[in-house]
């Protein structure tokens, strides 16, 4: 099983550490491509920073973060689980899963990233800032240099597992699994019901998240089909229900009434 995450926008800064280097991180058939977005990205922050503002999104009181991204070659590390942070990432709590589950993680989960393109928990990357749906001079959108690399390094990181894909619509754009894969495919979606409607709420969705991930690790299930992640996650409290198998894959809908 390998379960896909989204990153987190705000990311927590490590005071000390080792400088980055690209050739530790896992997939190594990544490396230029990093290599690639990293150096457009450190450019621009260095040569124009108001430029660089605007293409990040930033306000005018968030100018550190363009210097931390203009210093991120030399800048501290820390493992990737320290690193991201907010509302899925505290359910998930790696720091206090048991040792089964933390290996677990290491082996099983992996992030999607604007600037990486993928990284596992145990990747130890700084802090930065750079949105799934920028576009930087020089390069081009982020999306498309991953759309190009991702695709070899992802099935094989799969392998012959399931894919329980919870990236956000922006990070789905870095990689669709191919059609052939689908039956191995899974995506999930928090629906919040109240009062006998039901809606999408970010903050359920990704606390829910978190926590799904967290107890599939903690109980060491190793689903190989959606249908099977469902039962297991039926077994594990959650109401689930499982939508039509389609060429991306089976929708699994889980249903909250409260966090």
């Amino acid at each position: 099983m390998l379960i896909l995450l989204p990153p987190s926008e705000g990311k927590a800064v490590p005071r000390r550490g080792r400088a980055l280097d690209l050739a530790s991180l896992s997939s190594p058939a990544l490396t230029e491509s990093r290599r690639e977005v990293l150096d457009a990205l450190v450019a621009l922050c260095r040569e124009d920073p108001a430029k660089a503002a605007e293409v990040l999104g930033l306000s005018a009181g968030q100018a550190d973060l363009v210097e931390r991204n203009a210093g991120l070659p030399g800048a501290p590390t820390a493992r990737a689980d320290r690193i991201y942070t907010g509302v899925l990432y505290d359910a998930l709590d790696v720091a206090t899963l048991s040792a089964g589950a933390k290996r677990r993680a290491t082996a099983r989960v992996a992030v999607a990233s604007s600037l990486f393109g993928m990284v596992r928990l145990g990747d130890r990357i700084p802090s930065y800032r750079l949105s799934g749906d920028a576009s930087l001079p020089r390069l081009g959108p982020v999306a498309a240099v991953w759309r190009d690399a991702l695709p070899a390094v992802m099935t094989e990181a799969l392998g012959r597992g399931l894919l329980v894909d919870l990236r956000s619509g922006m990070y789905a754009n870095f990689w669709k699994p191919a059609p052939d894969l689908a039956a191995r495919v899974a995506t999930v979606r928090v629906l919040h019901e109240h009062d006998g409607a039901r809606k999408v709420v970010s903050h359920f969705n990704k606390a829910t998240k978190g926590r799904i991930v967290r107890a599939l690790l903690e109980d060491g299930a190793d689903p190989r089909t959606p249908a099977a992640l469902a039962t297991a996650l039926e077994r594990l409290g959650w109401t689930v229900e499982v939508g039509a198998a389609g060429k991306s894959g089976t929708q699994l809908d889980v249903i909250v009434s409260e966090l």
